[in-house]
C-alpha cells in the first residue's frame, strides 16, 4: 500500500514538474510575442504584416460577399455587453452550482483582462484603422476583443479539460481565435492588435492560473 501511494506520488509529481515547465515556456513565448510585436508597431513602424492580413480578408470578402453578416454575428461574442453579461451570469451559475473556484476563475479572466486591457491601450495609444466597415470607438493596441475574448474562453477551455471534455476545450479555442480574425475582416483591428491580444490574453490567463494555485497551498498543507 505504501510502495502504491509512492508510486502515485512520484507520477504526479513529475506531471505537475512537467505542467509547470509547458507553461512557463508558453508564458515567455507569449510575452516575447507581445514584446515583438510592439517594437515592430511602435519602434519600428511596420505596416507590412498588417497590410498583407487586411489584403486576405478583403480577398475574402470580395469572393463571399455574403460572409460578413456572419462575420458581424460572430465578433458580437467578445463585445462589451457580452462579456459584461458573461462576467456576471457565467460565474452566477457556477455558484448555484456550488463550483466557487471555477466561478472565480471566469469572472477574474474576464474582469483582469479588461483592466489589463484598458491599462494597455492607455499606455500604446495606438488609433484604430480608417478604414473600418463598421463604427467602434477607443483604441486599437491590443485588441479588447481578441485579448478579454481568449481570457473568458480559455478559462472555459481550462475548466472543460479539467472535467474531461477535451473536444469542447479545443472548440473554445477555435472559437476565440475565430472571433480574433473578424476584427481583422471588419478592420476595426490591425493584425497586429489581434495578435498582441491574444499573446497579453495567455499572459494574464498564466498568471491568473499561478496566483489562484499559490493561494490554495497553504489550505492543502493545513488539510494535511
Amino acid at each position: 500500500m505504501r510502495k502504491r501511494l509512492q508510486k502515485r506520488l512520484s507520477v504526479l509529481a513529475g506531471v505537475l514538474t512537467l505542467e509547470v515547465v509547458l507553461a512557463s515556456v508558453v508564458f515567455l513565448l507569449a510575452f516575447a510575442v507581445f514584446f515583438y510585436l510592439t517594437r515592430i508597431v511602435f519602434i519600428e513602424h511596420s505596416v507590412a504584416f498588417d497590410n498583407w492580413a487586411f489584403a486576405q480578408m478583403d480577398a475574402l470578402r470580395a469572393a463571399m460577399p455574403g460572409l460578413t453578416a456572419w462575420v458581424r454575428s460572430i465578433t458580437f461574442f467578445a463585445s462589451m455587453p457580452f462579456l459584461v453579461a458573461a462576467a456576471l451570469l457565467i460565474p452566477g451559475f457556477l455558484l448555484w452550482r456550488q463550483h466557487r473556484r471555477e466561478a472565480l476563475i471566469v469572472f477574474l479572466a474576464i474582469v483582469g483582462a479588461t483592466v489589463l486591457n484598458q491599462l494597455l491601450k492607455l499606455h500604446f495609444q495606438r488609433t484604430r484603422p480608417d478604414t473600418a466597415l463598421i463604427a467602434q470607438p477607443g483604441l486599437s493596441f491590443p485588441s479588447g476583443h481578441a485579448m478579454i475574448g481568449s481570457s473568458l474562453y480559455a478559462a472555459l477551455a481550462w475548466l472543460a479539460w479539467r472535467h474531461g471534455q477535451r473536444g469542447a476545450a479545443v472548440a473554445l479555442i477555435l472559437w476565440a481565435a475565430l472571433i480574433g480574425l473578424t476584427r481583422v475582416y471588419l478592420h476595426v483591428h490591425y493584425a497586429t492588435d489581434v495578435t498582441a491580444g491574444f499573446a497579453a490574453g495567455v499572459v494574464w490567463m498564466l498568471l491568473l492560473r499561478t496566483i489562484l494555485r499559490w493561494r490554495r497551498r497553504p489550505k492543502v498543507a493545513e488539510a494535511g
